[in-house]
């Protein structure tokens, strides 16, 4: 594991000699894995995220990037595009925990969006958090389109994978955010999903990618 600064960190510690303790000191607070959930698809602009962040304050923002690269888990690269934030190895290794955390919070959209922003690039991470445990031989790679964003689901001997794609997929199933996280979730079927949607290719991808889904937990209410 990459050496961390323990100096690095902001002042408000739990004092606890535990994993989980350390852990929360370092990306515990607001805002914080919701920065790394933007960069795990890959590396940032400044304004790209703050764009994304809609809602978060503009010096807020710089003080978390500075916490998080001071602890090692983003760093800043000069590439063609500028000065861009990306994750560290150690950072990137965040993905796991974050998806057992979504997996864990997906039956609280069951409400559905209402008011609440979404971006379409945040599906990179629900989806295979979503479809833990699909497998296919050989691999299957499907796009999927919403809201003019284009990610594509790898999923192959180790399981499923979303990245942004430097190609257009052969095949490409296009449909509203809510339809494409039903579908994941289990709550709608392959058919379903379809018919609300658009799809074109081979529907043996789109089977294999999707057909192992299970229906999600339903969350508890008051008085359970």
């Amino acid at each position: 594991m990459e050496n961390v600064n323990q100096n690095a960190k902001e002042s408000r510690s739990y004092g606890q000699f535990c994993a989980l303790a350390r852990s929360l000191d370092v990306v515990g607070d607001r805002w914080t894995l919701l920065i790394v959930r933007e960069l795990l698809p890959g590396p940032m602009r400044y304004t790209e995220l703050r764009t994304s962040l809609t809602s978060i304050a503009t010096n807020l923002l710089s003080a978390r990037l500075k916490t998080l690269e001071a602890n090692g888990i983003v760093e800043r690269r000069l590439e063609d595009a500028g000065v861009v934030y990306a994750l560290t190895p150690w950072g990137a290794g965040l993905r796991e925990p974050m998806e057992a955390l979504g997996r864990w919070g997906a039956p609280l959209l069951a409400t559905g969006q209402g008011d609440d922003v979404f971006q379409p690039r945040w599906l990179t991470l629900a989806l295979p958090a979503l479809l833990r445990g699909a497998t296919a031989s050989p691999p299957v790679e499907l796009g999927i389109e919403t809201d003019g964003f284009l990610m594509a689901l790898r999923v192959d001997e180790d399981g499923p994978s979303a990245f942004v794609p430097d190609r257009d997929p052969d095949s490409v199933f296009t449909a509203a955010p809510d339809v494409v996280v039903a579908l994941a979730a289990g709550a709608i079927s392959i058919e379903q999903a379809v018919a609300a949607g658009e799809f074109r290719g081979d529907s043996n991808v789109l089977r294999t990618a999707f057909g192992r889904v299970r229906a999600s937990v339903t969350p508890p209410t008051n008085g359970d």
